[in-house]
C-alpha cells in the first residue's frame, strides 16, 4: 500500500492499527487522497487472512473535523464545467456518482467481512463521524475535549455519507432528527446514552479497548444488516411514527420558514430511507446530497461560513512583516456589561486582566458579572469549580489606574460618550505611556476622532466586540486615519487569542455592522408608523431569515441606547442625517413612555417576571394610518428587510469601509445574523443578480423612499453583468 495520510501496522494479535495522521496539517480532514488510501486499507484488511480486524485512530490530538469543504466546492465547479462540455444528463450522472463516493466507501468498510473498530479522542465531526458510524464498534475517550457530531447543516449541507441513515437506525427518530437539524456536538456521556457509541474509556486506553473487542470475537456486522432488524421508533407508518412525522414537519417549517434546503433534505432522507432496505436508503440520501451540493444556498454558506471565515481567522488581512504580538496581561477600562464580557473572554483565554472602573463598588459589580458567567459554565458541566477559581484569580478589579503598569494592551469599554472615553484614555495612558496599543470598544463613534485625545494616534485602534461578548463570534477591528499597521496587527493577534472571527474595517460612523443592522431596526420602526401590525413585522423578518425581529432586537440593544445614538448623530451631522419617522418612534418609547427595552422590562415587548415576553399592546399608537393586514404584501416586507441591509453593505464596500466581500459576508452573518442561507449581504446581491437587485431597489425607492437607492457603482456593475465576488476576485489578482 502507498499510504501518505495514514500509518498502518499489524500486531502479534493479528489486529491491524490504522493511524490517521495527515502530514503538515494540524487537523485530519477527508480529501480525495484520504478516500483512496482508506479504500486500499479496506482491501488489504479484507483480503489478508492473517488480519483479524482493524482499529482506526488518530495520530493527532483530535480525530478529524470531517471533509475538506473546498473539495465539495470543487465538485460543484466540476459539475458546471461538465454541463458545458458533455451536457446536463451526463454531467448529472458523473456528479451523482462522485457525491456518493464516500458513502459507498463507508458501506464497503461496513460489509467487507472483517470487523472495524474506531478509537476516538478529541473532536470527530461530520464525515469523520460518519466513518465512525460505519465501523462496527466505537470507543470514545471519556474526556471534556471529546466531541462527536454531524454539524453539516451549519454550512448549508447535511450528512451525505450515510449519516442520516445510520443515526436514524441507532436513535429514536425524534432524537435523530433533532440532532441532525441542530448539528449539535455531543459529549461522550450523551453520545453513549444515545446509543451512538459502544464504550467510554480513559484516553490512554481507547485503542486497547477497541483491539480487545476485535480479539474477543467482535462481529463484522452492523445492526441493520442483521435479519429482522427494526429501527428504535418502529415503522414510519405506524401509530408511533404518526406521532413523530407531522410534528417534525411543523417544527421544520416553524424554524426554517423553508429557507434551508438541507434541512428539508434531512426530513426526506430519514422519512424515505426508513421505509427502505439500508442500501436503498443510502441511495436516497445520496440523491438528496447531490441535489443539495448543487444548491445556491449550500454554495454560498460553504464559501462564507467555512472558507472565508477560516481565511479571515488565519489573518487574511493582517499586515505583513509585523512580528506576532505577545500578550500576558491586558487592561480593560469599564466594568459594565461590555467591559466585563471582554475581561471574561480574555481571562478564559489565559490572560491576566486588570478591570478598571470609577470606584471599587463598580469594579466589583463587573467581576460579579464574570463570576456569574463562569459559574453558569460550571453548573452546565462545561467547567469545574477549580476552573472558576483560577479564572477569577486572573482578574483584578480595581479603580486604581496605576495597576495598569506592565499591561500589553489596553481595551477601553466605558460608556459610549466622547467625554467619558477621553477621560479614561488620558488616565490610562498617563500610566502605560504612548507605545502600548490602545483599543476602543466603540460601536458607533469614529476612531479617528477618539484617537485625537490619545498620546499617539498611530497606536490607537478600534476593537468592536458585539454583545454578549462571550457568545458573539465577530469582532470588528477598526483602522482610524492614523492607525498604524502595528496597531491593527496587535488587535488581530488579540482577537485570534480569544478565538473570535475578525474583520478589518476602515473608520466610519457605525463602521460596517452597525450601519447595516441599524437600517434593519429602522425599517421595523418605519413599518410600525406605516400601520403594519407589530406581530407581522416580527414574523416577516424571521421569514426573511433574520434570527429575531427588528423590534425584539432593538429591545435587546436597549431603546435608550438607540435614542442616544440617534441624538449624537444629529448633533454631529445635522438634522438631515437622521430619519424623522424613527425619531418620532424612539422619542415616544423612551422619552414619553420610559420604555427602555429588556433591561427595564418594557420596550416594544413587555417582559414579565414570570412567563414569556409579549408585544406591548399600545404599539398601535405609533401607527400613522390603519392597514388591512390581509392586504399587506408579506413578501415585500421580507424584501425590504434584506434589501435595506444589503444596499447599505454595498455602500460600505464602495466607500472603502470594508474592502473585501468576504469580510462583508462573514461580518453580516456572525455580527447581526443576516439571513445565513444567502451567504451574507453581498452574496445575497450576487445571488439575486446585480441587475435584478438594482431593479428591486428602484421599485422600493419609488414606493418607500431614498434609503433604498442603490449606489451608483452597483448600477455600473449591473450594466456590465458583474458580481461582487467576480469583480473583487479579479481586482485582487490584478493587484
Amino acid at each position: 500500500m502507498n499510504l501518505v495520510n495514514f500509518r498502518f501496522e499489524t500486531g502479534a494479535d493479528g489486529v491491524a492499527l490504522l493511524i490517521w495522521d495527515m502530514p503538515e496539517r494540524s487537523m485530519n480532514v477527508i480529501t480525495f487522497e484520504v478516500m483512496s488510501e482508506l479504500e486500499q486499507v479496506i482491501d488489504k484488511v479484507a483480503g489478508d487472512f492473517e488480519i483479524k480486524g482493524c482499529v482506526i485512530t488518530s495520530g493527532k490530538p483530535a480525530f478529524s473535523g470531517g471533509a475538506d469543504l473546498s473539495m465539495l466546492q470543487k465538485s460543484a465547479a466540476d459539475y458546471a464545467k461538465a454541463v458545458r462540455e458533455r451536457g446536463e444528463e451526463e454531467a448529472m450522472k458523473e456528479f451523482f456518482e462522485g457525491a456518493r463516493r464516500l458513502s459507498l466507501l463507508y458501506r464497503k468498510l461496513e460489509t467487507c467481512g472483517k470487523p472495524f473498530a474506531v478509537a476516538i479522542a478529541g473532536t470527530c465531526l461530520g464525515g469523520a463521524f460518519e466513518l465512525a458510524l460505519a465501523c462496527h464498534y466505537r470507543v470514545l475517550a471519556d474526556s471534556d475535549k471529546t466531541r462527536v457530531g454531524l454539524p453539516e447543516i451549519k454550512v448549508g449541507l447535511f450528512p451525505g455519507a450515510g449519516g442520516t441513515q445510520r443515526v436514524a437506525r441507532l436513535m429514536q427518530t425524534g432524537d435523530a432528527l433533532q440532532m441532525l437539524f441542530k448539528g449539535e456536538q455531543l459529549k461522550p456521556a450523551k453520545a453513549k446514552a444515545a446509543g451512538l457509541v459502544h464504550e467510554l474509556a480513559p484516553a490512554d486506553e481507547i485503542v486497547a479497548r477497541a483491539k480487545d473487542w476485535i480479539v474477543n470475537g467482535g462481529k463484522a456486522q452492523a445492526p441493520w444488516d442483521v435479519e429482522g432488524f427494526k429501527p428504535p421508533s418502529g415503522r414510519v407508518y405506524s401509530p408511533g411514527g404518526m406521532m413523530v412525522w407531522p410534528a417534525a414537519n411543523a417544527i421544520y417549517r416553524r424554524e426554517t420558514f423553508d429557507n434551508y434546503p438541507a434541512a428539508k433534505a434531512i426530513l426526506h432522507s430519514v422519512f424515505e430511507g426508513l421505509q427502505l432496505p439500508f442500501d436503498l436508503g443510502l441511495r436516497v440520501e445520496a440523491r438528496w446530497f447531490a441535489h443539495i451540493l448543487r444548491s445556491r444556498q449550500a454554495a454560498a454558506m460553504i464559501r462564507t461560513l467555512f472558507l472565508s471565515k477560516s481565511e479571515l481567522e488565519k489573518g487574511a488581512h493582517r499586515p505583513k512583516d509585523i512580528p506576532q504580538a505577545k500578550f500576558k496581561k491586558i487592561g480593560v477600562l469599564g466594568a459594565g456589561f461590555m467591559g466585563a464580557g471582554v475581561a471574561y473572554v480574555s481571562a478564559l483565554a489565559g490572560l491576566e486582566v486588570v478591570l478598571i472602573d470609577r470606584d471599587q463598588e463598580s469594579a466589583d459589580k463587573g467581576k460579579a458579572v464574570i463570576d456569574k458567567l463562569v459559574s453558569g459554565q460550571v453548573s452546565r458541566g462545561r467547567a469545574t469549580a477549580a476552573d472558576r477559581q483560577a479564572l477569577l484569580a486572573r482578574i483584578a478589579a480595581t479603580p486604581d489606574y496605576e495597576t495598569l503598569k506592565g499591561v500589553d494592551l489596553v481595551v477601553e469599554a466605558v460608556f459610549e460618550e466622547r467625554g467619558v472615553k477621553a477621560e479614561a484614555t488620558k488616565k490610562a495612558q498617563a500610566v502605560v505611556g504612548a507605545e502600548v496599543i490602545f483599543a476602543s470598544n466603540t460601536s458607533t463613534l469614529p476612531i479617528t476622532s477618539l484617537a485625537e485625545t490619545s498620546l499617539k494616534p498611530e497606536n490607537f485602534v478600534g476593537i468592536h466586540f458585539f454583545s454578549p461578548v462571550e457568545k458573539m463570534l465577530l469582532v470588528e477591528v477598526i483602522r482610524g486615519e492614523k492607525t498604524s499597521d502595528r496597531a491593527v496587527a496587535t488587535a488581530l493577534d488579540f482577537v485570534r487569542i480569544l478565538k473570535k472571527t475578525p474583520i478589518v474595517v476602515n473608520d466610519s460612523r457605525g463602521f460596517y455592522a452597525n450601519r447595516c443592522v441599524l437600517n434593519y431596526v429602522r425599517e421595523g420602526h418605519i413599518m410600525l408608523s406605516e400601520g403594519v401590525p407589530p406581530a407581522m413585522i416580527e414574523t416577516a423578518a424571521r421569514m426573511a431569515g433574520m434570527p429575531v425581529g427588528p423590534l425584539s432586537l432593538n429591545d435587546e440593544i436597549a431603546l435608550d441606547l438607540a435614542w442616544k445614538i440617534h441624538q449624537a448623530t444629529k448633533k454631529d451631522l445635522g438634522e438631515a442625517a437622521v430619519d424623522p419617522t424613527q425619531e418620532r418612534v424612539l422619542q415616544f418609547m423612551v422619552e414619553q413612555e420610559g420604555r427602555l427595552g429588556r433591561k427595564n422590562g418594557k420596550g416594544f415587548y413587555d417582559y414579565p417576571a414570570v412567563g414569556k415576553k409579549s408585544l406591548w399592546p399600545r404599539l398601535s399608537a405609533l401607527a400613522e394610518t390603519t392597514l388591512d393586514p390581509d392586504a399587506i404584501d408579506v413578501e415585500e416586507l421580507q424584501r425590504r428587510f434584506l434589501v435595506v441591509q444589503a444596499a447599505e453593505a454595498a455602500r460600505t464596500l464602495f466607500e472603502g469601509v470594508v474592502t473585501d466581500p468576504r469580510e462583508a459576508d462573514v461580518g453580516s452573518i456572525l455580527g447581526f445574523g443576516f439571513a445565513p442561507f444567502t451567504g451574507g449581504t453581498l452574496s445575497y446581491i450576487d445571488g439575486v443578480g446585480a441587475k435584478a437587485f438594482v431593479a428591486i431597489c428602484d421599485a422600493l425607492t419609488r414606493k418607500y423612499g431614498e434609503r433604498f437607492t442603490p449606489p451608483l457603482q452597483l448600477r455600473e456593475m449591473a450594466e456590465k453583468g458583474e458580481s461582487f465576488y467576480g469583480r473583487y476576485a479579479a481586482e485582487a489578482k490584478a493587484a
